[in-house]
C-alpha cells in the first residue's frame, strides 16, 4: 500500500506539472512569462491565500510588460490598522511546496519589477521580495528572511539575516553620522531578542546616511564585495534581478545580485539560520508586503525564472560560474 501511494503520488504531481523540468541539481527549472489568464505550469508560482494575503490583489494585464504579452499586476490596499506593526499586508507570489530548492543548494532566481507611479516615499517597511528557510512546527523563534529586497523613504536597498553573532570590536559610531567599520566589516543590525543579525549589503544611490539608522553595529559574520554598481531606483522603470542564493548559516554561504546585467555585490559568509525545527528547503516570495498603512501600493512584475544554472537565468552579463 505504501508504494502504491507514493507511485500514485510522483503520477499526481507528473500530471500536475507537466512542463517543468528538472535541472538535475535538487530543484526544478521554473519560468513564467505571466502571459496568459493564469499562473503557468512551467513555473509552479501560485497566490496563497490567508488573512494577511486579503489585503492584496493579482492581475495578468497586457499594458505594463517588460517581454511577451503580459505582466502581473500586484497590488496591497488598507487592511490593518495604520501603523501597526503587528499586521501585514501583502500580495506576494510563492513557489509551490513540492517545487522548493533545498536549503544547501545554490538556486539562481530571476525576476524583473517595476513600481507603479505612486511609490511609497516614507519610512516604513516595505518589502518587494524574500527568500526564507521552511520553518516546521518544532521551530521557536522569529526567522526573519535570510535574504530580502526592502525599500525605506522611497530607496531600495538589501539585507542578509543570519544567526545572531557578537559585534566587531574597533567600530565607531558618530551621534550625527553613519557607523564607520573596521576592514572587513560590514553595518548590521543586532538583533539578539531574536537571536539574529539583519545585515545592511546593499542600496541604490540616493541612500543617505540616515536611512541605515538601524544598522549602528558593525560585524564580520559576512563579506561583501560591492562591484560598482548601485541598486537601481525605484523609479527606473523596469528593473531585471538575477540572483543567486545558497543559504549557510555555518559560513559557507554565498549569494550574487545582479541588476538589469550588472553585477552589484557578492555576500559571502554566514547566512541564513540554523535553529532546530527549520526545514530542508529554501522558498522565493515576491510582491508587495508592508504593516499596516493607509492606501494602495502597487507593483509590475514580469520574467519570473528559476534554475540550477546561471545561464538559465542572468541575462546580459557573463555568469561568474557555473
Amino acid at each position: 500500500m505504501k508504494a502504491a501511494g507514493i507511485a500514485a503520488g510522483l503520477a499526481a504531481l507528473s500530471l500536475a506539472w507537466p512542463a517543468v523540468a528538472f535541472g538535475g541539481d535538487g530543484a526544478a527549472v521554473l519560468t513564467d512569462g505571466f502571459d496568459g489568464s493564469d499562473f503557468a505550469k512551467s513555473g509552479g508560482l501560485y497566490y496563497k491565500e490567508n488573512a494577511e494575503q486579503a489585503a492584496g490583489t493579482f492581475t495578468f494585464q497586457p499594458d505594463v510588460k517588460l517581454s511577451g504579452e503580459g505582466a502581473l499586476k500586484l497590488t496591497i490596499r488598507s487592511l490593518c490598522p495604520p501603523d501597526d506593526e503587528g499586521c501585514s499586508e501583502r500580495a506576494e507570489i510563492w513557489e509551490r511546496t513540492k517545487l522548493r530548492a533545498p536549503f544547501d543548494t545554490g538556486t539562481w532566481y530571476g525576476f524583473a519589477v517595476k513600481f507603479d507611479d505612486t511609490i511609497p516615499t516614507d519610512d516604513h517597511r516595505y518589502l518587494i521580495a524574500q527568500w526564507k528557510r521552511e520553518i516546521g512546527p518544532e521551530a521557536v523563534g522569529d526567522f526573519s528572511p535570510f535574504l530580502a529586497f526592502r525599500m525605506k523613504n522611497g530607496k531600495l536597498f538589501v539585507t542578509v539575516e543570519t544567526n545572531y553573532y557578537p559585534p566587531m570590536a574597533g567600530y565607531e559610531k558618530p551621534e550625527d553620522g553613519p557607523v564607520s567599520c573596521p576592514s572587513g566589516g560590514v553595518p548590521v543590525w543586532l538583533r539578539p531578542d531574536t537571536n539574529q543579525l539583519r545585515i545592511l549589503v546593499a542600496h541604490d544611490d540616493q541612500w543617505k546616511p540616515d536611512d541605515a539608522a538601524l544598522f549602528s553595529s558593525c560585524t564580520d559574520a559576512v563579506t561583501v564585495i560591492d562591484h560598482g554598481n548601485p541598486l537601481p531606483e525605484p523609479n527606473s522603470g523596469w528593473i531585471d534581478f538575477a540572483v543567486y542564493s545558497k543559504p549557510g548559516p555555518e559560513g559557507d554561504g554565498h549569494i550574487e545580485i545582479y541588476a538589469n546585467g550588472k553585477p552589484v555585490v557578492t555576500v559571502k559568509g554566514h547566512i541564513g539560520h540554523n535553529d532546530k525545527g527549520l526545514g530542508e528547503n529554501q522558498y522565493f516570495k515576491f510582491g508587495p508586503y508592508r504593516d499596516g498603512h493607509t492606501g494602495e501600493w502597487t507593483l509590475y512584475y514580469d520574467d519570473f525564472r528559476r534554475s540550477p544554472h546561471c545561464a538559465d537565468v542572468l541575462k546580459g552579463a557573463a555568469c561568474p560560474f557555473s
